[in-house]
């Protein structure tokens, strides 16, 4: 089915634009040629230009060829946001491996669970307490077993911070460093890698576009996560369409302020590659701290913020939030999950920037879609396909059955930016790629105009008494109430009707209201078989690293 979507597209970009798919570390390379005096990084105000990060890449690429790393190895990314995050990932992809990105907050037998279906040999993490010796038990297991992962590289995160900060944190928060057992065998010194070379002259490996760059792990909230194979054409191209398509700033001119974790695809592409294509500095943060983010916003005056939901939320809400200029934001996109319609208009009134809505998922690099920032667009949709990617609805009963304008079945896709497929896992491939089409799981529609309503998840559609209840749509419902924080709506099993829905509600501070306001509340704004049967008021509700509300904790 072609939909009607390009009488709506955006008139400074072509749907059919062709872009020539290239290493994803040519991003680095193109900018730092263009650009090489601006800065590239700020982490806590030590600023790195585009000439010295690419350096430090070359070198470090170089070292890890020296070391002996091949095309094709795996090695593993663990820490949060800082500079040594973006110096691994490009030298890693240049030095030909492949980056598998993790969580700072995985548990010891998450992170082992990965590293060993990943086949991760080395992995580089930060001398923090959070991460080390976590990174090390797992080597010493893997040691003993003879199994896959031969050493780690420890960084000092206290490096790149700038004088007098790297004191300080020494000072008054030194007990949250470790002290790894260096070896030079098994545990290594970052820090004495750099050292090591005296003559750069690097001769890197010839990769194809085809050719594995990142192993990022996904289904961790619908199921056992898997391995997404992107490859470097997959996030180069992907990077390129979300530039062509909603980038409005000039290259060299603006700044990311990068509050979402570099070790999740949408940040990895949104904020890193998106950014330092642009010629862009990278604001840093290693967490979301909300009165430093205001801070920075009015210091540092970054033209985007990519985000989730509940960040934007959280600034909407904080009662000093009016007391910081918030003007030099230009364009903010939300992904990650549903942006309330309620969140948006809130933040757009409070900064005057355009808050638009995206959607994507890791199979898919992960941009899908996005509302044009600076055109037609329409509330509570998830905005036009991006160029050269094909949207398809099909039945939800029978997916060989394509669907029209206005009817509701499962989005499926095709494009340059999926997936080659899950790492050694060749049936879920062929389930989410069923004759090359990326099945997203999600319920969605496509209207008269070609723009994309998500009304659901397959596996979150609950069924009360043979209607379907689309617990998004209720969830929209909820946020327009003047008492609510947050909200996540759920199914539970019912023995007269199958399923019944539950209400999770955080209160703003000070508005709490009573169960039976609530309900009524339900009653006028809801239909009948959509009135939850259970409320539960919560002071905050369970989030995945990049501010997701995680229902599979709920239920």
């Amino acid at each position: 089915m072609n939909f009607p979507f390009t009488k709506h597209y955006p008139s400074y970009v072509k749907y059919d634009e062709k872009i020539e798919p290239r290493p994803v570390f040519d991003i680095l390379n193109q900018s730092a040629a263009r650009f090489p005096s601006h800065a590239a990084i700020d982490f806590f105000d030590k600023i790195i230009t585009f000439k010295q990060l690419d350096e430090l890449v070359n070198y470090f690429a170089q070292v890890l060829m020296n070391s002996g790393v091949k095309k094709g190895q795996k090695i593993g990314i663990y820490m949060p946001n800082c500079p040594y995050f973006v110096i691994c990932y490009y030298a890693i992809l240049k030095a030909g491996a492949v980056v598998v990105n993790y969580s700072p907050l995985y548990s010891e037998s998450e992170l082992k669970t990965q590293v060993d279906d990943s086949d991760t040999e080395i992995l580089i993490t930060l001398n923090l307490k959070l991460l080390y010796p976590k990174a090390e038990s797992i080597l010493k297991k893997n040691l003993e077993a003879d199994g896959g992962l031969k050493k780690i590289i420890v960084a000092d995160f206290t490096k790149y911070l700038p004088f007098p900060k790297n004191i300080l944190f020494r000072l008054f928060k030194g007990k949250t460093l470790s002290k790894p057992a260096f070896n030079n065998k098994t545990i290594i010194d970052f820090d004495l890698l750099m050292n090591v070379i005296t003559d750069i002259q690097p001769k890197f490996p010839d990769i194809h576009p085809d050719d594995t760059a990142v192993i990022q792990y996904t289904g961790g909230t619908t199921g056992v996560p898997k391995g997404a194979e992107l490859t470097h054409a997959n996030i180069y191209i992907n990077t390129m369409q979300s530039k062509l398509f909603a980038i409005r700033v000039p290259d060299g001119e603006g700044a990311t302020l990068t509050v979402l974790p570099l070790f999740h695809v949408f940040a990895m592409t949104t904020c890193m590659n998106l950014g330092l294509l642009c010629g862009h500095k990278l604001i840093l943060h290693p967490r979301f701290e909300i009165k430093k983010v205001l801070q920075d916003i009015q210091k540092k005056k970054p033209t985007g913020m990519p985000g989730v939901a509940s960040m934007y939320n959280a600034i909407n809400n904080f009662p000093e939030t009016k007391n910081f200029n918030l003007k030099s934001l230009k364009i903010c996109v939300s992904g990650g999950g549903p942006l309330p319609l309620e969140i948006k208009k809130k933040f757009e009134a409070l900064t005057g920037c355009s808050l638009v809505e995206g959607y994507g998922l890791t199979e898919a690099s992960p941009v899908v879609s996005c509302n044009p920032p600076e055109s037609f667009s329409k509330e509570g949709s998830i905005g036009l396909p991006f160029p050269n990617t094909e949207i398809f609805i099909t039945d939800l009963n029978n997916p060989e059955k394509f669907l029209g304008v206005g009817e509701r079945g499962e989005l499926c896709i095709k494009g340059p930016q999926v997936m080659k497929g899950y790492y050694q896992r060749p049936d879920a491939t062929l389930k989410c790629l069923e004759k090359g089409m990326l099945r997203t799981g999600d319920v969605a529609t496509v209207d008269e105009d070609g723009f994309i309503f998500i009304v659901d998840r397959i596996k979150e559609m609950v069924i009360v008494g043979g209607f379907k209840v689309y617990p998004r749509n209720m969830e929209e419902i909820i946020y327009q109430h003047p008492s609510i924080l947050e909200c996540a709506v759920i199914g539970i099993p019912d023995e007269y009707s199958g399923q019944k829905t539950k209400v999770f509600v955080v209160f703003k501070q000070g508005m709490e209201i009573s169960t039976e306001e609530m309900m009524a509340y339900f009653k006028e704004h809801l239909a009948k078989h959509e009135v939850p049967k259970e409320i539960e008021f919560r002071d905050s509700l369970p989030k995945s690293p990049i501010g997701k509300i995680l229902k599979k904790e709920l239920k």
